[in-house]
């Protein structure tokens, strides 16, 4: 399926995207760390290049509503394929209200074996954040197990304040056990059992940091660390005694008499019921490897029955049982320029490796052609990423460059994690840092890109950096805390994002589209086939821009 080229139209060589992770479009102000930023290249080019904000959250990324945030995995989907699909949050709700989750096969495994002794297990991010999971989704199948005759559900919460406020964790403990209250009886013995910061345990990506699994899994399954009567007491422990938000609080163990509640043992059932699958792809290895698994001692593998909410690799079939058949990404932009003899690059480092190959793909996992594609994986440093909000920007613009000056690709792409990671820390002063690091880096290829007679498509994902305090619904003000300062937020934001065209070459040959707000990041796609000099294909949306 190559891709048509557009007679009499210059052919751009190289085209290069770079997506600027976490930055969003917002007013200017004090907790606007992209604002604040000293920022000479970026603000220079947002004046004299064309640029047209792009949707990145809601309906116009495949999820739910348009009170959702954008997310990087659903990002890099649109923004790689040109198409928006349904996404996990919206499959699981659906399959949730068609009952169809519950009437699979999987399902009756699941819930085959705990009606005696074992248990089932619940494992995965809690709240209603609606990035990797979903509390509600929770919910119902506890209600479904036990109306299946499950006698005996485990959970092992991974405690948020990313995707929802940093110190939001007993706004969702709370009521929660309020609500097992009224689940639990004589017939079904359901509690929490085990838990941690989502930062800290279990929900590592990219192979950057197997010790948080290993650590996950001594929480959950062994049940190893420290023992506490509840999560409530955990939560407020640790909080007293570290001081940190919600991501970063230690495991804890929920225990009776000296004794843990929750431990996996044989004949169990285990669920992860995370959607999204950069987050749920180790831990689920971890159980479905055999004796082989070679990443840390598990000291005692239990014989369960594992299952995800969705296949989190299509390619690899991780796990090989899952709840709801994820989304069918096709006809992706790197399945198009490999068809048509397009040479193309990817780069990030490791924390953003996958959006730019894994994710721009279509969720599969390897190159569409050896020959033609270079992927490039800049190892992340294991620190928290407020100590080093530049990160490895400058090792990435180094590669690139050097692959730039090459001439040997003619289409590449890079992410730039800053934005993203750092904000995601809630930490301004350090977010603030990582927006000048990534400015210099951009000073940097630009140069490069005018001497070799490229051509740019700038943008982001979603945004995050450009929204560093929690907002009054009421006044839209800056929420603070009693000593005055801001009240940090720490997730995404439902901003638009920046698609500027950086063009020196060709910028004669066609017209950038109003801006009237119909464009989402699926317009990139369409943008960049068409500066290479060729058509999109019919199933893409368009580009913001059209060729005279």
């Amino acid at each position: 399926m190559a891709l048509k080229a557009i007679n009499g139209v210059k052919k751009n060589r190289p085209v290069l995207t770079i997506v600027m992770d976490g930055v969003g479009i917002a007013p200017a102000g004090e907790a606007n760390a992209v604002s604040l930023a000293r920022t000479p290249n970026l603000d220079r080019i947002m004046k004299e290049y064309p640029v047209v904000n792009l949707k990145a959250h809601g309906t116009a990324v495949g999820l739910p509503s348009d009170d959702d945030m954008g997310n990087s995995e659903v990002g890099h989907n649109a923004l790689g394929s040109g198409q928006v699909f349904a996404q996990g949050a919206k499959l699981v709700s659906q399959s949730i209200e068609s009952e169809k989750i519950f009437n699979s096969d999987v399902w009756a495994e699941l819930t085959a074996a705990p009606k005696a002794d074992a248990a089932l297990h619940f494992i995965g991010l809690f709240s209603d954040g609606n990035v990797h999971s979903h509390i509600d989704h929770l919910k119902s199948m506890i209600e479904r197990a036990k109306a299946d005759g499950v006698r005996k559900i485990r959970l092992h919460i991974l405690l948020d304040g990313r995707d929802v406020g940093e110190t939001s964790a007993l706004d969702y403990v709370e009521p929660f056990e309020a609500y097992l209250d009224t689940i639990r009886d004589e017939n079904c013995d359901v509690r929490i059992a085990s838990g941690g910061g989502r930062m800290v345990i279990t929900m590592d990506r990219y192979e950057a940091n197997w010790a948080m699994v290993e650590l996950g899994w001594k929480t959950h399954v062994l049940g190893e660390g420290r023992y506490f009567a509840s999560a409530k007491e955990a939560i407020e422990t640790y909080r007293a005694e570290t001081g940190v938000i919600d991501q970063d609080l230690p495991p804890f163990v929920i225990a009776e008499n000296g004794t843990p509640v929750g431990t996996v043992e044989d004949g169990d059932s285990v669920v992860f019921y995370n959607f999204r699958g950069d987050r749920a792809i180790e831990i689920s290895r971890t159980f479905e490897a055999g004796a082989d698994f070679d990443k840390f001692d598990r000291v005692r593998v239990p014989s369960v029955i594992y299952a995800g909410m969705l296949e989190y690799d299509g390619d690899l079939h991780i796990p090989s049982k899952y709840l709801v058949s994820p989304p069918e990404i096709t006809n992706t932009m790197g399945e198009y320029l490999t068809d048509t003899g397009i040479s193309q690059y990817a780069i990030s480092e490791t924390q953003k490796y996958g959006h730019v190959t894994y994710f721009w793909n279509g969720n599969k996992s390897g190159k569409f052609s050896e020959e033609l594609e270079t992927y490039v994986e800049i190892p992340s440093d294991i620190v928290p990423f407020e100590q080093r909000p530049w990160m490895k920007c400058a090792e990435i613009t180094d590669c690139l460059i050097e692959a730039l000056e090459s001439g040997k690709y003619d289409c590449l792409r890079v992410n730039f994690p800053n934005g993203d990671m750092v904000g995601h820390t809630g930490s301004l002063e350090a977010t603030v840092c990582s927006m000048e690091a990534l400015d210099l880096q951009l000073g940097r290829i630009l140069k490069v890109l005018d001497k070799v007679g490229g051509v740019a498509v700038i943008t982001a994902d979603h945004g995050n950096a450009d929204e560093m305090a929690e907002t009054d619904k009421k006044t839209g003000e800056p929420k603070r805390n009693r000593d005055g300062s801001l009240k940090a937020k720490t997730s995404h934001t439902l901003n638009r994002v920046p698609c500027i065209i950086y063009d020196n070459v060709s910028r004669d040959t066609y017209e950038v589209c109003e801006d009237n707000g119909q464009f989402g990041l699926s317009a990139v796609a369409a943008t960049v086939v068409n500066l290479l000099g060729y058509e999109k294909p019919e199933m893409w949306d368009d580009g913001v821009i059209k060729l005279k």
